[in-house]
């Protein structure tokens, strides 16, 4: 009886995490995909260990996915010291560069938890394709982080 209590409360408990998660919808602005991705990042391990990234991930062009590889790869390669910085932010901006009707162009300043300033070019573009994610804003592209300056 037990059991069977434990493996529904297992289920229930992992509709719920799933139920946190957004996901790509063609309302969804170009920008906001960006916003919805770094807050994520800002508090990564809520509501579970590595929610952000796996919102993050939820938003990734299915072109960036066959590059990156699995969700599993990709929390490894966001744990990496080239985009750590980005896990547990303290601040970022999101300034539009160019905005195109299928594709968007941005730049992001991120202020790290050691207070560290980087900057990203950011990409987002609309997917074409037919299938789940037609029309939707998705992140093709995150360039490498650009130190910027250490806030005082």
């Amino acid at each position: 009886m037990h059991k069977i209590l434990y493996i529904i409360l297992f289920f229930l408990i992992s509709l719920n995490l799933n139920a946190e998660m957004i996901r790509p919808d063609p309302s969804i602005s170009a920008k906001d995909v960006i916003s919805i991705q770094l807050k994520a990042l800002q508090i990564n391990n809520s509501p579970f260990e590595n929610a952000g990234i796996e919102q993050t991930w939820e938003f990734a062009h299915p072109n960036n996915r066959k590059f990156t590889g699995p969700l599993n790869n990709f929390i490894r390669m966001i744990k990496n010291p080239s985009y750590s910085m980005m896990i547990d932010h303290l601040e970022h901006n999101i300034i539009p560069v160019e905005e195109q009707e299928t594709s968007s162009y941005y730049f992001v300043e991120l202020t790290d938890v050691n207070g560290k300033k980087y900057g990203f070019e950011w990409t987002v573009e609309k997917v074409t394709e037919n299938g789940e994610f037609k029309d939707c804003w998705m992140t093709v592209g995150v360039s490498r982080p650009m130190p910027l300056s250490q806030a005082s």
